[in-house]
């Protein structure tokens, strides 16, 4: 016979095993992390283990690609124009891409805005110089990622943040 708390038991138990199943599965993943190529380069910015892997399987090979343009087309974040007969058209995102991808990315930046310091200086100076919303700054900063990312690949080299900012390091 359960008592009346046995609901609340049930739930806590459940919490507590799916909290276990994905503990084993970052496990897993920080395991086969270092066997895949260029993700110690992606982790060298500042993206955790579960979005470094995420931006490697959504993303294929970032060594393939020739820019960082090509890796937001593949989630989808490239801009078009929509219109119909009905009203003029607009430039907005496409979306036709991977989601997952785009998820992991906007919450890549999300992260690197709270611990990378050339990110949240880029972030400052996108709000506050050239005057654009915070949502603005982070879709400028996910394709600055992106674009870092490419390049991080193809040449080999770790993260730098006097090269990611150029323009705000002096």
């Amino acid at each position: 016979m359960k008592k009346t708390n046995g609901k609340l038991g049930d739930l806590i138990e459940e919490y507590e095993r799916i909290r276990r199943i994905i503990d084993e599965a970052d496990q897993m993943i920080e395991k086969a992390l270092p066997e895949i190529p260029c993700s110690d380069l992606i982790r060298s910015v500042g993206a955790s283990v579960p979005a470094t892997a995420a931006i490697l399987a959504f993303g294929g090979d970032l060594r393939k690609l020739s820019h960082g343009k090509q890796l937001l087309r593949k989630a989808g974040l490239n801009l078009a124009e929509r219109s119909s007969g009905k009203y003029k058209g607009q430039i907005k995102l496409t979306k036709r891409g991977n989601s997952l991808l785009r998820k992991h990315l906007y919450f890549t930046v999300f992260h690197l805005l709270s611990f990378n310091g050339a990110f949240q200086a880029m972030h400052v100076h996108n709000t506050e110089v050239k005057r654009m919303t915070k949502m603005q700054s982070m879709m400028k900063l996910i394709g600055k990622l992106a674009r870092i990312l490419v390049a991080m690949t193809r040449e080999g080299q770790a993260f730098s943040p006097d090269k990611a900012q150029p323009s705000l390091a002096a």
